[in-house]
């Protein structure tokens, strides 16, 4: 799986033996660092870390939210960062510190009143694998670590922080009926 060509041919298999799963979809829960940011930790002369997010991951974002499908935030990180940049994007469920993953993505699960089937987690590194128990569909960015890489649901074409959120937010709303109207009419609401 070490060519490009392999991770492209890889995630439209897996995309097409996976419709019908992504259609029970209604939670998608994201990892922060290597997910939403390309992981890395930039630090402004007051030893302040500074995060990149890409805008068009915010766009989905939006876009799933519009389509009635709840986006959450569960991080083991800490940063100021994190919650101003799920303020920013109307996200409700921003839990960052979190020690052990699969029991705080089962405490969200319930709090929402949302079953294992209906979860999509997106994760990128071991301690992700946590939540494979109490998720219908495990996903990673293409640059995720191998043991991630290997028991993934879907493993996506972008990297973590360049367009991976926005990769499987298209496969989600294209199964859910809500792409091909945005592809038709575009986007008319503020970007992210």
């Amino acid at each position: 799986m070490g060519s490009l060509s392999g991770l492209h041919l890889r995630s439209r298999l897996q995309g097409r033996l996976l419709r019908p799963r992504l259609r029970q979809i209604r939670l998608l829960v994201c990892d922060v660092d290597g997910v939403l940011t390309d992981g890395g930790l930039h630090y402004d002369e007051e030893g302040r870390v500074v995060k990149r997010f890409d805008v068009r991951d915010g766009l989905a974002v939006r876009m799933l939210q519009r389509a009635g499908i709840t986006v959450a935030l569960l991080s083991g990180g800490r940063s100021g960062a994190i919650e101003q940049r799920a303020r920013h994007l109307g996200i409700s469920h921003c839990r960052t510190g979190v020690g052990d993953k699969q029991e705080g993505l089962a405490q969200l699960q319930r709090e929402l009143g949302m079953g294992r089937e209906a979860t999509a987690f997106l994760g990128d590194d071991l301690n992700d694998l946590a939540v494979r128990p109490v998720c219908g569909l495990l996903v990673a960015p293409a640059d995720a670590a191998e043991g991630l890489r290997q028991q993934a649901d879907w493993l996506l074409r972008h990297r973590g922080g360049a367009g991976a959120l926005r990769e499987f937010t298209e496969a989600l709303l294209a199964s859910h009926g809500h792409l091909a109207a945005l592809h038709r009419h575009g986007w008319r609401e503020g970007n992210s």
